[in-house]
């Protein structure tokens, strides 16, 4: 798979790269100033930051939060809600979180044409990613579990009755939104203990509240597809939203000599071949966010701005093309700090 360093540009809401000031291993409180905790969570490590007379308390009921999100949504935990669920196939007095999460997941399904898919586990396990056993799946494989993946089949019922049924031999897997839902709780849970400055970094995924004590704009990496763990090919200026970046650079297996990545084409139920090396979205909505980093991905270069032309008042975006080009939508491009040439959309 090809990887190029690209930056990207959004216009509305604001990146910037320069490694989020995260801690590693280790929880840090200073007085009733500010606290940083990390955890590990949801398949990954997780930041948390916050300014403010109670911000300890704000950071902890925050981690407590994503903890019990995590235990809701883990396809790996055999006791989660959604583990039930695929097992059985349907369920009744599900959570009000298991159920907003299946709502917004057919919302943007429908809305990315079914781009974003959320029964896609079933082509997941077999590739091996989720078990890490990968593994190239046969022409007859792919037809006999291509049919499963369609987010049409699932019911939700009525408000109240926490109940949902999945399509027969269905599965569902909210790894695509699951942290932008979570980053978006921790925001709430934050204003409600009075934070006014705030970060939540759960991975791929950073989401902001307001600005930097200082006054300044938090400041967001966009990692380089084509460079090490780490090397940054843009940074962005951020207050007020989520910054997702995906790209096939994230994780992925070679065999024979090829390389294939995590990102499943639900149409055709292999890894998404295109133009893009990464998708970076920021906007104020981080479950949309999560979820149309990895649906513009599979869109390729022209339709993700096509769509992103009839969505601006919701989103927007930088691109990395796999030639190593950097674009970014109008209105951020001077919030972009970077060395190499960008390019708006408009």
């Amino acid at each position: 798979m090809m990887k190029k360093k690209i930056v990207k540009r959004l216009a509305g809401a604001t990146l910037l790269a320069v490694m989020c000031f995260l801690v590693w291993g280790h929880s840090k409180c200073e007085g009733r100033k500010s606290c940083t905790k990390q955890i590990f969570a949801m398949d990954t490590m997780m930041d948390f930051t916050a300014y403010g007379k109670d911000c300890e308390e704000a950071v902890d009921a925050a981690i407590k939060e994503v903890q019990r999100l995590d235990a809701l949504f883990s396809t790996g935990d055999d006791s989660s809600e959604i583990s039930i669920l695929n097992r059985t196939g349907s369920g009744r007095g599900l959570s009000n979180d298991t159920i907003a999460i299946f709502r917004r997941g057919l919302e943007i399904y429908a809305d990315t044409d079914g781009l974003f898919d959320f029964t896609v586990y079933p082509l997941m396990c077999l590739w091996g990613f989720p078990t890490k056993e990968y593994r190239v799946p046969s022409p007859e494989d792919l037809q006999e579990v291509l049919p499963l993946v369609d987010a049409s089949k699932v019911r939700v019922g009525e408000d109240g009755m926490g109940e949902i049924h999945l399509g027969e031999g269905q599965q569902a897997d909210f790894g695509g939104i699951a942290k932008g839902y979570a980053s978006e709780r921790v925001m709430e849970i934050y204003e409600e203990y009075g934070v006014t400055s705030g970060m939540v970094s759960l991975g791929g995924n950073v989401q902001v509240l307001g600005k930097k004590p200082d006054d300044s704009a938090w400041r967001v990496g966009i990692q380089d597809p084509e460079g090490d763990r780490g090397e940054l090919a843009a940074v962005l200026e951020a207050e007020d939203c989520a910054v997702v970046t995906s790209g096939g650079y994230e994780r992925f297996f070679e065999e024979d000599g090829n390389t294939y990545i995590h990102i499943l084409d639900p149409r055709t139920g292999r890894p998404a071949e295109g133009d893009l090396a990464s998708v970076t979205v920021v906007s104020e909505d981080g479950t949309l966010a999560d979820a149309l980093s990895t649906s513009l991905y599979i869109m390729g270069f022209n339709e993700a701005i096509s769509y992103w032309r009839k969505n601006t008042d919701t989103f927007d975006m930088v691109l990395i093309t796999v030639d190593g080009k950097l674009y970014a939508t109008e209105g951020i491009t001077d919030r972009i700090r970077t060395e190499r040439e960008l390019s708006g959309i408009t």
